[in-house]
C-alpha cells in the first residue's frame, strides 16, 4: 500500500496529501512577499474571462478582453518591422541566402545584414559570449555614440535577455541584505520593489510630483537620501525610469543633472532605465549616461567616480519586439572587480539569448537613409509612432471628460496613469471585501467592460489617492467608450 493511504478503524481507507519536500512554509519566504501586479489578480481574471467568452452561451456584456495592463504591443495590432524578420529569417535559416528565391523574397540589404551578422556570430544556435557578441555590442556602443555625442567602450556593454533580466542581475549583484537600501520612484513598475524583496533588499520610496507631471523634486529627494543614511542603512543606488512608467512623464535635463549630483554627492550608483527613449511624444529624451558626460567636461574630477547603469529594450519603443527578449545594460564606473563578480553572475546562465541579440542590433542600427530597405522601414516605423501618439491623445481626451478624474498629459512611454477620485461608499464596499479602493474600482471596470488595466495600489502611490495605470497600445475607440459609460454608472451606484 501506498506511503500516503492508511485505513481508518471501520476498514475503509483514506487518501491523503503525500509529503512535498517543498511548500509555501519551506520555500524562500522573500518570494512569497514579493508583489508584481501587471500579471497579478486582475491580469488573471482577464484570462479566465477571455476564456469564457469562447462558450456559445456566455453572458458576458463585452465581446472581447482589452488587455491594458501591460506594455505588450505585437499583442495589440502593431505588425513587426521586415526589415528586423527578414534578418531574423535569415539568421535562423541560413540556407535561405543560398536558395534561388532569397534575391525575390529579401532585399540585398537585409540579405548583406544577415551574412554579416551571421559571419561574427556563426550559428545562432550556439551560445555566444556571456556578455554578448563583440560585433553586437560595438553596434550598441556606436549606437550610444551617435545619440549622445560621447564616445562610448563596447567592453561596458553587456548584452541582456530584455531589461529586466539586466535589473535582477544587477540586483543579485549590489544587494547585501536588508542593509542595503536602494531609492525607487513612487509610482514605479513594480519589477524593482519585486526584484528588491526576494534579494531581500530595503527599498527606499520617493515619491514623484503629480502637480509638475510627475517631476523630481531635488531638496526633497536629498531629504529622503539624508533621512535613510541616518537611519544607518546603507544606500547603494537610485532607481530613474525616463521616459516613466506607469507616468508617462519625462526628465529634463536639469532634473537628471540633479540627480547625479546627488549621487556624486553621497556615492551612490544610479540605475537608469530609459527603455522608452525612444516613445516621446512632448520634448526631447535626454539620456543619463550623455548627462554625466557633460557633467563630466563641465566639472573636471566633480562627477568622476559617479556610477551608471543604463537600461535599454527591444521590447518597446517602435519595435515592441517583447517576446523575443533582447535588450542590454551600459555599466559606466563600475569598479573593475565588481564588474568581474557580474560578469560571473551571467556566466552563470551562460549567455542570453542569441536571436534576441541579432534584434538588438537590429535596432540600434535599423537601414539607412539610401539603403534598400529604408523607405518601408522609414514608413512602419513612422507609422507606428503616429498611432501609439494618437492613441495617447485619444485616451487622455477621454480621461477629461470622465468626472473625478484628472490626468497628466502623455510626454512618453506607452501608460497613462490618472488620478480617480472614488466615491465614500465604494471605498466602503472595497474594505468590506477588504481591497485596495482602486483595485476595487479596476476588478469593476474588468467585469463590467473586459478592459483590464492596473490599480494604481500595484504601483506606489501617495497616501490618500487612487490611480490606475492603462496601456494606450489597443486599437480604436470602442472599448474607450466603455470605459467611459463604466464610469458613468460606478459613480451612481456608489454615490
Amino acid at each position: 500500500m501506498s506511503s500516503n493511504t492508511h485505513h481508518l478503524r471501520n476498514g475503509t481507507a483514506k487518501t491523503t496529501q503525500p509529503r512535498k519536500a517543498i511548500t509555501l512554509e519551506t520555500m524562500n519566504q522573500h518570494l512569497r512577499k514579493a508583489d508584481y501586479a501587471v500579471r497579478g489578480r486582475l491580469a488573471i481574471r482577464a484570462e479566465e474571462l477571455r476564456e469564457k467568452l469562447k462558450e456559445q452561451n456566455h453572458n458576458l456584456p463585452f465581446v472581447e478582453v482589452v488587455n491594458a495592463n501591460i506594455g505588450n504591443p505585437q499583442a495589440m495590432d502593431q505588425r513587426p518591422i521586415t526589415f528586423f524578420r527578414q534578418v531574423l529569417a535569415l539568421v535562423q535559416y541560413p540556407d535561405l541566402l543560398e536558395s534561388e528565391a532569397a534575391t525575390t523574397i529579401f532585399p540585398a540589404d537585409a540579405r548583406e545584414r544577415a551574412s554579416v551578422l551571421l559571419r561574427e556570430i556563426g550559428s545562432v544556435g550556439a551560445y555566444s559570449q556571456s556578455q554578448g557578441v563583440p560585433y553586437i555590442r560595438q553596434s550598441i556602443a556606436d549606437f550610444i555614440a551617435q545619440r549622445d555625442g560621447f564616445a562610448a567602450d563596447p567592453n561596458d556593454i553587456y548584452l541582456a535577455g530584455g531589461a529586466s533580466s539586466a535589473v535582477t542581475s544587477l540586483m543579485t549583484t549590489i544587494c547585501n541584505g536588508p542593509q542595503t537600501a536602494v531609492m525607487i520612484p513612487v509610482p514605479q513598475y513594480p519589477l524593482y520593489s519585486a526584484s528588491l524583496t526576494i534579494e531581500n533588499a530595503t527599498a527606499v520610496p520617493y515619491l514623484l510630483d503629480e502637480s509638475t507631471c510627475w517631476g523630481t523634486d531635488t531638496a526633497y529627494i536629498a531629504s529622503v537620501i539624508r533621512q535613510t543614511i541616518a537611519s544607518g542603512v546603507n544606500l547603494k543606488a537610485i532607481v530613474v525610469i525616463n521616459p516613466c512608467n506607469p507616468t508617462g512623464s519625462c526628465l529634463t535635463a536639469s532634473e537628471i543633472k540633479d540627480i547625479i549630483s546627488l549621487a556624486a554627492e553621497h556615492c551612490f550608483m544610479v540605475i537608469a532605465d530609459e527603455v522608452y527613449q525612444t516613445n516621446i511624444y512632448e520634448g526631447e529624451f535626454f539620456s543619463f549616461k550623455r548627462m554625466l558626460r557633460e557633467l563630466q567636461r563641465d566639472f573636471p574630477g566633480k562627477y568622476d567616480s559617479v556610477e551608471l547603469a543604463s537600461l535599454h529594450s527591444t521590447s518597446k519603443g517602435m519595435v515592441g519586439e517583447c517576446g523575443q527578449r533582447g535588450g542590454y545594460m551600459e555599466l559606466i564606473g563600475v569598479d573593475p572587480e565588481v564588474r568581474e563578480e557580474l560578469y560571473k553572475l551571467v556566466s552563470i546562465s551562460l549567455c542570453p539569448v542569441v536571436t534576441g541579440q541579432v534584434l538588438t542590433e537590429l535596432m540600434v542600427n535599423p537601414p539607412k537613409e539610401g539603403d534598400e530597405s529604408y523607405p518601408l522601414y522609414k514608413q512602419e516605423y513612422d507609422t507606428i509612432y503616429t498611432r501609439l501618439r494618437e492613441r495617447a491623445l485619444t485616451l487622455f481626451e477621454a480621461f477629461k471628460e470622465m468626472e473625478g478624474v484628472t490626468c497628466q498629459q502623455p510626454k512618453g512611454a506607452m501608460y497613462l496613469f490618472p488620478t480617480i477620485t472614488l466615491p465614500p461608499n465604494a471605498i466602503k464596499e472595497a474594505q468590506r471585501r477588504n481591497e485596495e479602493p482602486d483595485e476595487f474600482y479596476c476588478m469593476q471596470l474588468l467585469e463590467s467592460t473586459g478592459v483590464c488595466v492596473v490599480p494604481g495600489s500595484g504601483f506606489g502611490q501617495k497616501d490618500g489617492t487612487f490611480h490606475f495605470r492603462t496601456t494606450f497600445l489597443a486599437p480604436g475607440k470602442e472599448y474607450v467608450d466603455r470605459m467611459l459609460q463604466f464610469h458613468k454608472e460606478f459613480l451612481k451606484k456608489f454615490s
